[in-house]
């Protein structure tokens, strides 16, 4: 780890804790009104800098399961040219990823968490530090512009491990049972499962501080994990409403 690195971190665990409840889940954070609460997950419409203060009390059970901006331009029209197959889907403009995430958010996610995966942390490894742990998810994408596999940078002391689930426009690993997509960059359910199941316990509070449309909450709540996500797009929080409302349905059922 780089020393700009080691002083961030060390200015950031001394910011002033604003609450000793433990059991942060069950209680809003301090000076947030969660947009939706279950008895699995909570989810916040705010920015993630905003709720990642009010987590700090909790470090030692959180988990940081995510995937932020990478800055490399993605966009609607990128991906509307990519259909070979098929028309792709529009998913309405958007232009959150035409600059890198400020450093600020990763100094923030290694300060108020015990562990961190997060997708597209090579693209980030200046402020994250080395790492001997890295998930690979093999896309099995074929003839495409899209990179064959993307990475997820990981804090374990773990060896490198590759998850392969084709996710390639209306190609899906289960044809059978296509998976919805919602949002431009959504990660596939089984493949967040996975890394949920083998990288956390059930006592870890599992928290999403770029949750899009919550693909890492809805895993965790099939898993019985207790999870959190942040989001500053409404529209995103309320496709992750709608994708727990349903899994609570099917759980009762």
């Amino acid at each position: 780890m780089n020393k700009p690195t080691e002083q961030k971190e060390k200015e950031l665990s001394e910011i002033p804790l604003h609450t000793n409840d433990k059991n942060i889940l069950l209680d809003a954070l301090v000076g947030l009104t969660p947009y939706y609460q279950d008895d699995y997950c909570i989810i916040y419409n705010c920015d993630s800098l905003t709720a990642m203060v009010a987590l700090r009390p909790s470090k030692n059970q959180i988990i940081i399961v995510t995937d932020p901006p990478y800055g490399i331009g993605e966009s609607n029209e990128k991906n509307l040219s990519r259909g070979k197959l098929a028309n792709p889907k529009d998913y309405g403009n958007y232009n959150w990823d035409k600059k890198p995430l400020e450093p600020i958010y990763l100094y923030m996610m290694k300060a108020v968490s015990r562990h961190q995966i997060i997708f597209g942390g090579n693209y980030y490894a200046e402020y994250l530090g080395s790492t001997k742990s890295v998930i690979v998810w093999d896309k099995d994408n074929g003839d495409t512009d899209f990179a064959d596999c993307e990475l997820a940078w990981t804090s374990f002391d773990k060896a490198v491990r590759k998850i392969k689930h084709r996710w390639n426009g209306m190609l899906q690993q289960n044809m059978k049972e296509k998976e919805e997509r919602f949002h431009p960059t959504q990660k596939p359910l089984p493949v967040m499962f996975e890394i949920i199941r083998d990288y956390t316990n059930a006592s870890d509070l599992i928290v999403d501080p770029f949750m899009g449309s919550g693909t890492t909450l809805v895993a965790a709540k099939q898993l019985g994990r207790k999870a959190i996500g942040i989001e500053k797009e409404l529209r995103w929080c309320e496709v992750a409403v709608k994708r727990l409302q349903s899994l609570q349905t099917k759980l009762v059922m």
